[in-house]
Parts: C-alpha cells; structure tokens; sequence
C-alpha cells in the first residue's frame, strides 16, 4: 500500500538519456509526488495537475547520484536517465533522504560514471597519463600560444579571481592563468599526470597559487565557487572524446556573473568529393571480399565490412577543388 509523503514543486526535470517519448527533450519545470511503499518509492513527475512526464518506482536497485547545486541523478530500467534539480537546498535534502532510505548510500555513482563506460574511461585516462603525450600537445604552438594569448590579453578578466582549470593535464593552462593575475587555481585532472602536475607546480614555487585535485570533476568536491572556468575541451569534430560535458558539468562551481575561456565553438561543414579518398578506403574492406581464404569464403561479410570502415572518421587535409559548398555551424 502507497502513502503520499511529499510533493516537490518547481522541480526542474531534464532528460540526459532515454529512449522514452514520454520524457521530454527540453528541461522542463515539473512537481514531484512521491509515494512511499514498504521498500520503494513511487514517483510522479507532474507537468500541471493532469500532465504525466515521467511515471516510475524507485527501488534499491535504482541506480542514482548526488550533484552539486541540488541537483540527483537517477538511471531507471529501460534506457531512462534523467537529471531533477530542486529550487531549493532543504528540498534536495529532504529527496535526498528518501532515496537513501530506499536505495541506501551511493556516493561512488557519478555524473561521469552514468554518461561513460568503464573500460573505456580506463583506456581514456591512461593515454592522458603519459608524458609523451602532454608533450605533444604542448608542443602545438598554435594551440598553446593561443591559449597564452588570449589569457595575457584580458588580464582584466583574470586579475585577482578564483579559477578552475577543468582537465589540468600538465597544468599548463593553470599556469598561464597565474601569470595573467589569477589569484588561485585549482587545476582538475583526473588521469595519473595529475602527479606530474603536481610536481611543475612545486618545481615552480606556485605551491600558494595552484592547487591541484586529483579527480574527474563530476566527483571532486571544491573549497569556494569559481570566477572563471579555463578548459581545452575540444576533441575531433569538438566533441569527440566528450570533454565538452565534462566542461559544461563544471559550471556548477560557477559564479552567476562567471566567465567560461573558451565560451563558444564553431564547425565547419562541407560537402565534398574525392575519388582517390573514397578508393582509398573501399579498398580497406578488400579483404572481406575474398571467396576463397584458406578454403573459406568471406564476401557474406563484404558489404558490412564497407559499410564500417565508411562509418569511421577520416582525418585528412581537404583541398579547396573538392569542396563543394560551405557552411558555418556555432555550437
């Protein structure tokens, strides 16, 4: 038997994943009713007093976590990952104790750990943790000297404010903020060159002005809120590797009046056409097209093998005669 036992309003309901027409795409303010069963609690996302957004039974085997700035994530069955944040610090508290009661503790579950699948975090964090591989992004003058420069120019926005350096890697970015006016960093890496960092901050007698955290920014916590987020986050087509969520988690440190470096992305996409390309890649699923391996036919698997080298981003340079139009996207 259900007993009501609180109702949640001004409750803002956003859908992270799911495969369900019934959550809405765009965040949405809804009010939480929540029913309390012997072991379970059964919750109601309300859109009006009729509206039903999200109809679903929490139990211990609910997978959730806690966020900064009211905020709970919880993972239902059926593919449904969604984000409540509440309007106020006591309503959190208050739903927080609900799923604990339920669900028991689940510090270790983070916003990270919902979005990213383990092994693939591991082989992540390891490539970010050689040295050789920090060299050779330090080694991009262009990405570096750039960085420098757009710090060193608007001193302004730096002098005397708190910073946080949202996947510190070496740090180098921590640096240049200190040398732009910044009054203190907290430099956030959560691979194992966190150590090294470490070290370059100490060699650099910066001990007073960087601090560094080891740890993913979803799960760390922080002393004091932040002026300004600094960040490389952009991977292959700007979000490969998806540091862009890692960076936008971030913003939960943030001032209301913060700044955010870099603060907009843009894409370029054209249409284009290259035969020796196009030649060069069917030719990679050659192999499957083979009817006599070893004794053994292959071509069954030929056109699934074209299909998947064509599915893979190429990274190539593209000359101006195979392009065929131009377009600019903002993200």
């Amino acid at each position: 038997m259900e007993e009501e036992i609180a109702t949640f309003t001004d409750v803002l309901l956003s859908l992270l994943d799911s495969q369900r027409p019934s959550v809405p795409v765009q965040d949405v303010v809804v009010a939480i009713q929540c029913r309390r069963a012997e072991s379970s609690i059964h919750l109601k996302a309300l859109d009006g007093p009729s509206t039903v957004l999200l109809d679903e039974t929490v139990t211990k085997a609910t997978e959730w976590c806690r966020g900064v700035r009211s905020l709970h994530i919880l993972t239902f069955s059926g593919s449904c990952t969604v984000a409540l944040k509440f309007g106020d610090a006591a309503a959190w508290g208050a739903f927080d104790r609900l799923l604990t009661d339920v669900c028991g503790r689940n510090d270790a579950l983070s916003a990270f750990s919902v979005r990213t699948e383990e092994t693939s975090a591991k082989q992540y964090f390891q490539f970010y943790g050689y040295l050789s591989q920090q060299q050779n992004m330090m080694l991009d003058f262009v990405r570096t000297a750039t960085y420098q420069k757009a710090f060193l120019q608007n001193s302004i926005d730096f002098r005397d404010k708190v910073v946080i350096d949202v996947g510190a890697g070496s740090g180098i970015l921590s640096f240049f903020a200190v040398q732009a006016g910044a009054r203190h960093v907290y430099a956030i890496e959560a691979s194992s060159i966190a150590n090294q960092c470490q070290a370059l901050v100490k060699g650099n007698n910066l001990s007073d002005k960087i601090t560094v955290i080891a740890g993913k920014v979803e799960e760390v916590s922080l002393p004091e809120q932040a002026d300004m987020l600094i960040s490389e986050p952009m991977g292959y087509m700007l979000v490969n590797e998806r540091m862009l969520e890692t960076y936008m988690h971030a913003r939960k440190w943030l001032k209301p009046d913060g700044l955010m470096f870099p603060t907009e992305g843009i894409l370029y996409a054209a249409p284009f056409t290259d035969d020796t390309l196009y030649m060069e890649q069917y030719s990679k699923a050659y192999f499957w097209s083979q009817n006599c391996f070893h004794g053994v036919d292959l071509s069954c698997l030929s056109h699934g093998a074209v299909e998947e080298y064509f599915r893979q981003p190429i990274v190539v340079l593209i000359t101006t005669q195979a392009r065929l139009i131009a377009r600019r996207l903002t993200a």
